[in-house]
C-alpha cells in the first residue's frame, strides 16, 4: 500500500487529478471506475481543467459506474445521475464509452468487464462506516463479485437513500463486490475530512473484516490511499 498524505483537500484534489489523467492518456483501451460524491468533486473540476490544455487521444478511455441505486420513475439510477453531472457532462464523455452497470446487466458484468480487458483504474471514497462502492457492513462478503443487494421499503438502507435523493428509491441495489474490485490493475481510495478519520484508522491498520468491508482493499499489491491531514490526523504516526 502506498499513503499519500496532503496538507489539505485542494492538494488531494489535484494529486487524484493528475493521477487519473496520466492513466486516461496511455495509448491503449484504459477502463476507469470513478467515484461520484462529494470526495472527488473538486479532483473532476481540476481534470477538466487539465484536459483543455493537454492534447491526447481521449477516445481510448472507457468509464464504468462501480454501483448502481434504482430509482421509482427514472430511467438512470442514482449513481449515473451523479455522474452524468460531475463527471461525464462537463468531461464531455461520449455515450458510447460509457459502460452502464444498472439491475438488468450485473448478471454479466464480471464477465463484461474480462472481456473488455479488465479494469484498469478503481478511484473510490470510503463511507463512515466502512462501505466502499455499495458494499455495505451487513451485506459484503468478500467473495462476492458484481452483487445485488434488495431495497425494501422502511429498511435502514431505504431510509438512508430516501434522505440523500429528491427521488424515490427503488427496489434494488446493484455494485462491483469485493471480488471485482479486488481483479483490477489499480486502485486509489481518496478521504477527506475529521469525519473520516476513525474509519480510515479502522481500515487501514485494524482487522480486516467485512464488518469494515474497505480493510479488504489492503489484501491488493497496487493500492494508493489519499489522505488530507484531517483524514490521517487518528493514524499510527
Amino acid at each position: 500500500m502506498k499513503l499519500l498524505i496532503t496538507k489539505d483537500y485542494e492538494t488531494l484534489s489535484q494529486l487524484t487529478a493528475d493521477l487519473i489523467l496520466l492513466k486516461w492518456s496511455e495509448n491503449h483501451r484504459v477502463n476507469l471506475a470513478l467515484t461520484a460524491g462529494a470526495s472527488p468533486k473538486r479532483a473532476y473540476e481540476i481534470l477538466a481543467e487539465r484536459l483543455q490544455t493537454v492534447h491526447f487521444d481521449q477516445s481510448f478511455a472507457h468509464f464504468y459506474n462501480f454501483d448502481e441505486i434504482t430509482l421509482k420513475d427514472q430511467e438512470d439510477g442514482l449513481t449515473m445521475q451523479a455522474l452524468m453531472q460531475e463527471l461525464f457532462q462537463p468531461l464531455g464523455i461520449e455515450a458510447e464509452n460509457i459502460e452502464v452497470l444498472n439491475a438488468e446487466n450485473y448478471q454479466d458484468y464480471d464477465y463484461q468487464i474480462a472481456e473488455d480487458g479488465g479494469l484498469d483504474l478503481v478511484l473510490m471514497g470510503i463511507g463512515e462506516d466502512g462501505h466502499f462502492c455499495g458494499n455495505l457492513p451487513e451485506f459484503t462478503s468478500f467473495d462476492y463479485g458484481v452483487y445485488r443487494v434488495p431495497i425494501n421499503p422502511g429498511d435502514e438502507l431505504y431510509q438512508l437513500l430516501d434522505q440523500a435523493t429528491s427521488h424515490t428509491p427503488g427496489t434494488e441495489m446493484v455494485t462491483f463486490g469485493p471480488q471485482t474490485v479486488l481483479a483490477a490493475k489499480e486502485l486509489v481510495l481518496i478521504a477527506n475530512g475529521k469525519k473520516k478519520a476513525a474509519i480510515i484508522k479502522q481500515a487501514l491498520e485494524g482487522t480486516i473484516t467485512e464488518d469494515v468491508p474497505a480493510s479488504v482493499l489492503r489484501l491488493h499489491p497496487n493500492l494508493t490511499v489519499i489522505l488530507d491531514q484531517e483524514a490521517a490526523s487518528e493514524l499510527t504516526a
